[in-house]
């Protein structure tokens, strides 16, 4: 019977392998990466259902096909409820035991390829630090800071205050041939120019008042390591003109001094402002602004990926859960829908503050909205309709009918017509809501969602199988 099921499988283009068994089988599939097996429920020893619970101790993803007769097909039921796969009772067709084996291997093969998906998601996307995001925005970046690390080219990151740039710079650094060097970054904006290039350059001793020592700059500090300007735009004029000579000629000169210096550093500047429009106005120079512009990054700002909010505010309370000793804290259902609806102007910085100022009010195990602070629920996306009164006036109880039939209409659409998440939403119970949805005789409308399908790929080996002992009852009708 098993060297008959071998060549029947053989034939379909598995690797099979025969086991005398249920302990041999056993043996089999913790020695051998086995796909899946096809036991018989009665077996001499340890049985089928024995043999089942055993092997989904090995390897809980086996796809294990039970054999029974017509008669024992309840035991066959247990054995699906154990976990089975499938079951074939005898006698059987030859075509039936391939398509079960074929849909029990096609099931593996998903099962291997989604749970490899997902860790080529969670490597690729997920190991950048504090950046968090699933969305496709972010998974743009993502893949440009993956394609970006390993070059020496320099890098403009473009976003507003508050996106994330210098986490983007550390992440490039991080996962650059730099990455064991150092990582220093430049606050362009806070030091008049004669300070600004003396931090950067370094001076020579008398370079100016109360240089009574020479001193070397961050470029120095850098060196065979990466430097970030933090808003390039804040750089004088003729700070740019030097700042070009390092990126061109890879040398400077102290303030002060004479002697040229050498220095190998990755450049990488941020902006929160159009630089080529300071450019048109005379502020920043064309030529510096082409040589930071090799590549290009633009974050996007949080109101534009609001589906990462969610993964955002999770991140937070966790981060400020830990700090405040009140690690397990959840947000409220209401207050999540507050924030998802809040523009964030301040983007991920301003959620951040919002929740830290959360997590240090609260006095219990959840963040209800009462804790989300008046300006983030005063939404600006919800607006009270203005009526022009006429002069002889107009029925009240008509107009405010008319306002809660179109309200409830609107929050049933953004509920995806789910009653009981729109009740919520307007703070009413649930048999309220519809109550006055068969007053108004509303019919919701439910929003479809769709999905992305990708082809996985093939198969780098021949998939294999175990088969079990079968009695003389399960011999296959030949063809």
């Amino acid at each position: 019977m098993r060297e008959i099921l071998e060549t029947l499988l053989t034939r379909e283009g598995y690797e099979v392998r025969l086991a005398s068994s249920g302990a041999e089988g056993l043996e089999m599939a913790r020695a051998l990466q086995v796909d899946a097996a096809i036991v018989d429920i009665m077996m001499p020893g340890l049985d089928g259902i024995a043999t089942l619970d055993e092997l989904k101790r090995i390897d809980d993803d086996l796809a294990v096909i039970m054999i029974t007769a017509y008669a024992s097909v309840e035991s066959a039921i247990s054995a699906m409820k154990s976990g089975a796969f499938d079951y074939i009772t005898k006698p059987f067709k030859n075509d039936e035991v391939v398509v079960v084996v074929r849909n029990a291997m096609e099931r593996r093969r998903l099962v291997h390829e989604n749970r490899a998906l997902r860790q080529n998601i969670q490597e690729r996307y997920h190991k950048f630090a504090n950046i968090i995001g699933r969305s496709s925005r972010m998974r743009q970046v993502f893949d440009l800071i993956i394609q970006a690390a390993p070059s020496r080219s320099t890098i403009l990151i473009q976003g507003e205050s508050g996106t994330g740039k210098e986490l983007v710079a550390r992440a490039i650094h991080t996962h650059s041939s730099r990455a064991d060097r150092a990582f220093v970054t430049v606050n362009s904006g806070n030091l008049p120019p004669d300070l600004l290039e003396s931090t950067l350059f370094g001076h020579v001793k008398g370079a100016f008042t109360g240089a009574v020592y020479p001193k070397k700059g961050l470029f120095d500090l850098a060196d065979k390591g990466t430097i970030f300007f933090d808003e390039i735009g804040n750089v004088p004029l003729e700070t740019q003109a030097k700042l070009l000579r390092v990126i061109q000629e890879r040398e400077f000169m102290r303030l002060g001094g004479m002697e040229t210096i050498k220095v190998d550093v990755r450049i990488i500047a941020a902006t929160n402002v159009d630089l080529r429009q300071m450019m048109e106005e005379g502020r920043f120079r064309e030529d510096l602004f082409y040589r930071l512009h090799v590549i290009s990054i633009q974050l996007p700002p949080l109101r534009d990926r609001k589906d990462d909010i969610p993964l955002l505010v999770h991140h937070f309370l966790d981060k400020y859960g830990e700090e405040n000793r009140k690690a397990g804290l959840e947000m409220m259902p209401e207050a999540l829908d507050v924030m998802m609806e809040y523009d964030w102007a301040g983007n991920v910085r301003e959620l951040e503050n919002v929740i830290e100022r959360a997590v240090v009010l609260c006095v219990g195990p959840t963040i209800g909205i009462d804790l989300i602070p008046d300006h983030v629920r005063k939404s600006p996306n919800f607006s009270m309709p203005q009526f022009n009164l006429p002069p002889e006036g107009i029925s009240f109880k008509e107009v405010i009918t008319d306002f809660e039939k179109r309200l409830i209409e609107s929050t049933l659409e953004a509920a995806g017509g789910v009653q009981k998440r729109a009740a919520e939403l307007l703070h009413i119970k649930p048999t309220t809501l519809n109550e006055m949805i068969k007053r108004y005789d509303i019919r919701p409308r439910r929003k479809r969602s769709g999905g992305d399908s990708t082809e996985p790929p093939s198969a780098e080996r021949p998939a294999s199988v175990v088969v079990g002992p079968l009695t003389p009852a399960g011999l296959l009708e030949q063809k």
